[in-house]
């Protein structure tokens, strides 16, 4: 197989990854800290492993390598994901959609929450990638952009349609065809993860938020905005309030985007760029208005009644964690029969009734009313179809680009 050298990451990208580690998605890991039934704390690797690790360059490949199958003889599948995004059982220990699947097909699921971040699992897995070997697991759950880099090096296995015929049915319009898997031949969504616009309507005092603009331009909401740290969630609102679409914007585009938000951090609107920790300061009310995390806002509603938050007419930006099966992975059939359990609606409803992230799955409403109506009737668990209509993802970036991007955002947000 062709072989890869490791990428030095730029100073920007390592700016962008410590900035996930302190307060981004990263500190969240994709989960709500406000579950108290959660329990522990997430285990973050150093930084020196992750610029150790240099994701390599992509390579011209044809797809990826299938190891002997041994799924009909071996009942059983490997499931690596991140932590607290399962379904567990009132005694914490055990995963009821995982038993049902068991009991169902035979198959036994070794369950394991080893991946806390996307870069530091990657260093784990890389050099049996690189080298044509069994990771020891059948199944990865991977964010968009390092789904699309595993796809493009040819490190993960082409699906079997005929496996999954309840993921193709039921996979959700807005999740069918990312630029960087059209018509999803190797990856399925596990969960979305939608930015919205969130607000605090004791501290907004009447003032009306529909738009991002409203945040970066209403002299009432000065020093009282924030905004993510997280450049393509932040940037792509941005685009998306200027009548860009982030699947198709070009570098002028993103330029003219950032010289928007730097003439709001310059007459003193924002009040920082935060990643999770805007919770805290939303529901005490230091922000009036911020741009925000679905998952989070679900969340910080149930507690607090005037946390409320806006879909803009323009759009608001959707990514998601994947589904991969990685190259000589050795029990691909069972992998992909898992897999599409997912995407039934009772399990995908159980899912979705514990973990409160955007469900992928469409058809789920009636089984979710089931187990939490309220869930069931809340767009940023289920959005309906005008919502899903104004869902938009962040275009693929070469190399280059994301290191020219990452640069000037991490300088104005002054990381």
């Amino acid at each position: 197989m062709e072989q890869y050298e490791p990428d030095r990451l730029s100073p920007a990208q390592q700016a962008a990854i410590r900035r996930s580690f302190r307060n981004g998605r990263a500190a969240l890991t994709r989960r709500s800290l406000l579950r108290a039934s959660a329990g522990g704390a997430l285990a973050v690797g150093g930084l020196g492993a992750l610029s150790a690790c240099g994701i390599p360059a992509a390579g011209n490949t044809q797809g990826g390598v299938s190891a002997e199958d041994r799924s009909a003889e071996e009942k059983t599948v490997t499931f690596s994901n991140w932590t607290e995004y399962m379904d567990v059982d009132d005694s914490g220990r055990r995963h009821p959609t995982l038993e049902a699947f068991t009991r169902r097909t035979g198959i036994k699921v070794k369950y394991t929450e080893d991946i806390n971040d996307n870069t530091e699992f990657f260093g784990k897995i890389k050099p049996q990638l690189a080298a044509g070997q069994d990771t020891g697991r059948d199944i990865i759950v991977l964010t968009d952009w390092l789904a699309a880099r595993l796809i493009r090096l040819g490190w993960v296995q082409k699906l079997d349609a005929s496996h999954l015929p309840h993921a193709f049915a039921n996979v959700a319009s807005s999740y069918r065809t990312p630029d960087w898997d059209p018509g999803r031949a190797y990856s399925y969504p596990w969960q979305g993860i939608a930015t919205v616009i969130a607000y605090n309507k004791k501290a907004l005092d009447g003032v009306e938020v529909k738009t991002l603009s409203d945040l970066l331009d209403n002299p009432k909401l000065k020093g009282r905005v924030g905004l993510l740290t997280e450049m393509r969630d932040t940037m792509g609102m941005t685009l998306l309030d200027m009548d860009k679409d982030p699947r198709s914007f070009s570098a002028d585009d993103y330029d003219a985007a950032l010289a928007r938000l730097q003439k709001s951090v310059d007459k003193g609107q924002i009040r920082r760029f935060t990643g999770n920790d805007y919770t805290a300061d939303l529901t005490k009310g230091d922000l009036a208005a911020c741009v925000a995390w679905a998952g989070d806002v679900v969340q910080l509603q149930a507690d607090n009644p005037d946390i409320g938050f806006v879909i803009p007419d323009s759009g608001y930006m959707l990514s998601s964690d994947n589904l991969l099966i990685p190259n000589k992975a050795r029990h691909k059939t069972n992998a992909e029969r898992l897999i599409d359990y997912y995407f039934e609606p009772q399990p995908a409803a159980q899912l979705a009734a514990y973990i409160n992230f955007v469900c992928p799955v469409d058809g789920v409403k009636e089984e979710l009313s089931k187990l939490d109506e309220d869930a069931a009737n809340n767009p940023l668990i289920l959005p309906d179809r005008a919502m899903q209509a104004k869902s938009r993802a962040f275009r693929s970036l070469s190399s280059e680009e994301e290191t020219a991007f990452e640069g000037k955002f991490a300088k104005l947000t002054g990381a």
